[in-house]
């Protein structure tokens, strides 16, 4: 990788995206079959957890402890940085005694402090501007599935959250067209649209059928993110119309996929039939958070071969 570190999905160059795609592809399938690699023998992950996890945390963990190493989870209540250490001293310290970190908290700005002042490797498990180890997941998916990036088309519904965000710049770094389907009010960051607009292979849409319209790649994520739930009632009005549906999936490619981050709220952004249906493809997304996290930590924190 070109970075030490993963804050953002723009960080990484299509080399970079390709580097990691094709280690984790070479992982699963040794995994699949019983073979280890040993890329971080007797390294230490510390994994610091702001916001709730399910995917995150398992994957990181069970991912370490496969390539050999391991891992020690942190949150607010076990440690200084949640009693107001600030993030220099703490960033300081862990990178004395851990030889990465991965971080999943609210500021952007707290995960590039912390690569700032510590000495080791920093990932982005999420924050509320990005995502990029979803996005790794996901174009692992979509390759596994339709067996190319570049060219194909994707489409976004619903909130230009931080999976949204990251989403459109790795799709665009991979050469496929993009089509963001939101409501007024809703769409991705100034920045993110600044810099996408720069492509014009970037579409920002209002109706959703526009934007599914012949898509190869179907996307959504929860109307109200973690943080949000004060809203959720007034999310679910602003995104009527914006449900992944049977009826909005007619409209793509033939053999299109949908992808959710998850978790999922059936009958809200995706209809119980629509994931059902798209079910494998969700669920090799979610499993291959595991796949890409162990190449992104290996190529950053290990000796690859």
């Amino acid at each position: 990788m070109t970075h030490r570190h993963l804050l953002r999905m723009s960080d990484l160059t299509l080399f970079d995206i390709m580097e990691i795609l094709a280690l984790a592809d070479q992982m699963k399938f040794e995994l699949k079959r019983g073979l280890t690699r040993r890329t971080l023998e007797g390294k230490t992950l510390g994994m610091i957890f702001s916001k709730a996890s399910t995917r995150t945390r398992v994957s990181f963990e069970t991912g370490i402890f496969q390539l050999g190493g391991h891992s020690v989870c942190l949150t607010p209540a076990d440690a200084q940085f949640g009693r107001g250490e600030p993030i220099e001293d703490t960033a300081n310290v862990l990178s004395r005694y851990v030889d990465g970190v991965m971080i999943r908290t609210f500021a952007q700005k707290d995960v590039e402090d912390f690569a700032k002042y510590g000495s080791i490797p920093v990932i982005n498990g999420l924050t509320d501007d990005e995502h990029p180890c979803q996005i790794l997941a996901d174009l692992m998916t979509i390759r596994e599935h339709l067996a190319t990036l570049a060219g194909l088309t994707v489409c976004w519904v619903g909130d230009g959250n931080n999976v949204c965000a990251s989403l459109i710049s790795g799709a665009l770094t991979c050469g496929m067209r993009v089509r963001v389907a939101c409501p007024e009010g809703y769409e991705p960051r100034a920045e993110v649209l600044a810099e996408a607009k720069k492509n014009p292979d970037f579409a920002l849409l209002r109706d959703p059928r526009e934007a599914a319209e012949g898509a190869n790649v179907v996307f959504t994520d929860v109307f109200a993110s973690m943080g949000q739930e004060d809203d959720a009632r007034k999310r679910l009005r602003d995104f009527e119309g914006y449900q992944v549906n049977m009826e909005l999936l007619s409209l793509c490619a033939e053999n299109a996929i949908v992808q959710h981050c998850l978790p999922a709220h059936r009958g809200e952004e995706i209809s119980a039939e629509a994931f059902a249906a798209h079910a494998g493809a969700i669920y090799d997304e979610a499993e291959n958070r595991l796949h890409a996290q162990k190449a992104v930590m290996s190529l950053l924190m290990g000796d690859v071969v």
